[in-house]
């Protein structure tokens, strides 16, 4: 069996079969092109154990390799200097770590954050401490002057900080999760008896949403979050400003690598989970399978002892709908005491969509969390004045003088879009600044890492080594660019990859084409147009224009290109040796000569190597085979025949060929994103 079917069929890649193999007694050779079929049967009967404890294996080994870098940054005791707010990715980069080391980190700390999203000093140091660094604050910079991603602690801490006589309660925020296909949009359609997904391009939601539904006089407000794995940092967001999530789970499929996602997001924000059992309306559905699977996620249901509610639903059909929101109020009773809030006091939220309106100029939505948001307020993002709110729509658009806790409002009166994630907080007017008109650009180049020598070298090695596909980024709204970019980042492998020289909001320009063109760089448009000058311009200097209105065209777009630029593999197949033992006649560019084939067969059109006293002396080809008079398509071992041969060398006789045949095989990398 040849090495790569033996991969193929193991699902694992050539290299890491290697890393794997000797550790086990199957020391194949990592030069071997076949592996005995006993052995290749062997293998495969003893795959998945050898393979599950060199994980873990691995996984010890990379905990130990943790704890002793600890010790010796420690002991280094080298300083790290930070300003009082930093993004993940430049924080990575100060100490000279991969960004998603990071994101592990602020990950078991209950911080779900992205690349881009700002950190404070305090979070920083509680990171680094657990790291092994010593951070300290630059000079002149006040830890107060700005608010960042742990904002959403502080939120929490004023939200908590509230006197019981003051709290009230409030409309359960709901988040919906669930794998792409399986029934998410249609079950918020089911839920809001609205079609929705007729202005959805694919059945798939572009943009977070917020909707409110009322059930036995009660309200509930559902975050509407994308369905796409592209999507996960807004679905961390939604997961983080909500109290209860629904899992939605397609009864024909199971738990699909989304589901897996969604269930980690949902236990790392710590809320209660409601199982929505979809499709049900299908024939055959395997229930039991789908609730195995569930369990062996850590999602345990009620009916089998566990404490998560599994509502059979079909949000085609629309049964179940009534009972999954009745489950949702009786979660929501059982939490009553978190589900809480003082309308009193000034408005604090989440932005969870943003963008700039052709009409109404940058809106944002946001989701109250606390006291009231009324018309005119100023909105206070990150300690800067962004405006004032002009005015306010609610989720059916009607205009609306003031919104209370839960309820998630349309802004207009910014003077520059916000970032979704970002905390409007009114209270902090008194100690707010202006904002800078220039804070929100149309476009904003890929950042720049700050790393130590040794960090670079390793990029230098890496960018050599790789093809890499530059990509010029544009999208409508500030969520669905940031999700884009991270998905592209994680388009790598040690042969291509994604590098996104820029992004930037609204339809291309041509500064955007000239920009493109003189990176080499496709330009990527998600639910944007080109302008008609920029769009000639393109056409003039062949700058390729990509433009997608669904998001998973464009990671399939890009999974095609980056595989056809990676190098064919060369399958070399040997298949037998002849010994020369007469020569017959010798022209100026080929040779015929007879002999004997010993081993295997001898193939017209194979490729041999020539050698001469047992050392390898040439290349050459066969490009003609006879038996008797009779010419044919190979030789079998044990006969004798005659053969036309060209090469460089000529042949002499009691030379051995051994024949071979080269085969450029196309290969294919699944990206794990």
């Amino acid at each position: 069996m040849n090495v790569t079917e033996l991969s193929r069929r193991l699902r694992v890649n050539i290299k890491e079969l290697n890393e794997v193999l000797p550790n086990y007694g199957y020391d194949i050779g990592r030069r071997a092109v076949k592996v005995d079929d006993k052995i290749a049967d062997s293998i495969i009967r003893d795959w998945r154990r050898m393979y599950a404890d060199w994980k873990e294996k691995q996984r010890r080994a990379k905990e130990q390799l943790r704890i002793a870098e600890k010790e010796a940054r420690k002991a280094e005791g080298k300083i790290v200097i930070l300003p009082a707010v930093i993004t993940v990715r430049d924080f990575a980069a100060a100490l000279g770590l991969p960004a998603t080391n990071i994101i592990s980190e602020l990950m078991k700390n209950g911080i779900l954050a992205s690349l881009n999203e700002r950190i404070d000093f305090d979070t920083a140091v509680i990171i680094a401490e657990d790291l092994g660094f010593t951070l300290q604050l630059e000079a002149g910079a006040a830890p107060e002057a700005e608010v960042s991603t742990s904002q959403v602690v502080e939120m929490k801490q004023q939200l908590d900080a509230e006197t019981e006589e003051n709290l009230v309660a409030r409309a359960p925020v709901v988040v919906v999760m669930g794998h792409v296909d399986h029934g998410k949009t249609k079950l918020l359609d089911a839920i809001r008896t609205t079609n929705v997904m007729g202005g959805e391009s694919g059945g798939i939601t572009q943009h977070i949403g917020a909707y409110q539904v009322v059930k036995n006089d009660r309200a509930i407000t559902f975050i509407d979050t994308p369905g796409h794995e592209a999507f996960t940092v807004m679905r961390s967001r939604g997961a983080r400003i909500a109290d209860i999530a629904i899992l939605v789970v397609a009864a024909d499929d199971g738990v699909m690598p989304q589901t897996v996602e969604a269930i980690k997001i949902i236990q790392a924000a710590k809320i209660p989970m409601v199982v929505a059992l979809n499709k049900m309306d299908k024939e055959g559905v395997n229930v039991d399978k789908a609730k195995t699977e569930l369990s062996n996620q850590g999602v345990l249901i009620e009916e089998w002892g566990g404490n998560v509610p599994l509502v059979p639903i079909s949000a085609k059909t629309g049964l179940g709908i009534d009972k999954l929101l009745e489950t949702v109020l009786l979660v929501s009773d059982v939490e009553a005491d978190k589900i809480r809030a003082n309308p009193k006091r000034k408005a604090i939220g989440t932005i969870i969509e943003a963008h700039v309106d052709k009409g109404e100029g940058p809106v944002a939505t946001l989701l109250v969390q606390g006291g009231t948001l009324h018309k005119n307020d100023p909105i206070v993002v990150n300690n800067e004045i962004y405006g004032t709110v002009r005015a306010m729509k609610n989720h059916l658009g009607i205009f609306v003088d003031e919104a209370p806790p839960s309820m998630p409002v349309k802004i207009l009166g910014f003077k520059v879009a916000p970032e979704v994630g970002d905390i409007l907080d009114v209270a902090k007017m008194a100690t707010a600044t202006k904002v800078k008109k220039t804070k929100t650009s149309g476009i904003v180049a890929a950042p720049v890492k700050q790393q130590s020598a040794e960090a670079d070298e390793e990029d230098k090695e890496a960018a050599e080594k790789k093809h890499w596909l530059n990509v010029f980024v544009k999208a409508d709204v500030l969520g669905s660019l940031e999700a884009i970019a991270q998905t592209l980042e994680k388009y790598q492998t040690e042969e291509v990859g994604v590098k996104i020289i820029a992004r930037g909001l609204g339809n291309f320009t041509e500064a955007d084409v000239s920009r493109a063109e003189s990176s080499g760089a496709l330009i990527f448009g998600f639910h944007v147009a080109p302008m008609p000058s920029a769009a000639e311009l393109a056409r003039t200097k062949k700058v390729e224009v990509h433009l997608f209105k669904v998001i998973y065209d464009m990671f399939n777009f890009v999974e095609k290109r980056l595989n056809e630029m990676i190098p064919a593999e060369v399958v070399v197949t040997e298949h037998g040796t002849f010994k020369t033992l007469a020569i017959f006649r010798t022209d100026k560019k080929a040779q015929v000569v007879g002999g004997r084939v010993d081993q295997g067969k001898i193939p017209n059109g194979a490729f041999v190597r020539v050698y001469r006293n047992r050392e390898y002396i040439a290349d050459g080809k066969i490009v003609g085979t006879q038996m008797g008079k009779t010419d044919v398509k190979e030789i079998p071992a044990g006969h004798e025949c005659g053969i036309k041969y060209e090469g460089k060398e000529p042949l002499q006789e009691g030379d051995v060929l051994e024949a071979f045949t080269r085969e450029e095989k196309k290969r294919k990398v699944v990206f794990t994103k």
